[in-house]
């Protein structure tokens, strides 16, 4: 079966910027080290607009993404972050492959 993944881009409102990165760190750290099903959840922001961020997150599977949707920390930093986000698109994806150097 192949991994669930989930791409999330975020603007956020450029005043927020500061307050959100701290808040959308600990989420990651905590999907990862809590939900066993949550193999990979990498932050990126953008060179040219630091207001501009992505999420890509791998999950084994789609149950362990719902799983990961109705945990107590996601619903926190959605009850902190909500009003600094600006816009939001979420795409689903199926892994197929990937390529990664060990370490």
């Amino acid at each position: 079966m192949a991994n669930f993944v989930l791409v999330v881009d975020f603007e956020i409102k450029p005043e927020d910027v500061d307050k959100f990165l701290p808040l959308i760190a600990e989420n990651a750290r905590l999907s990862v080290q809590n939900e066993p099903g949550c193999l990979q959840f990498d932050i990126v922001r953008a060179l040219d607009n630091p207001a501009k961020l992505a999420l890509y997150e791998v999950y084994a599977d789609l149950a362990a993404f719902e799983a990961h949707a109705k945990m107590p920390h996601v619903a926190n930093f959605f009850a902190q972050a909500k009003a600094m986000i600006a816009s939001q698109k979420a795409t689903r994806f199926e892994r197929s492959a990937a390529n990664r150097k060990p370490g």
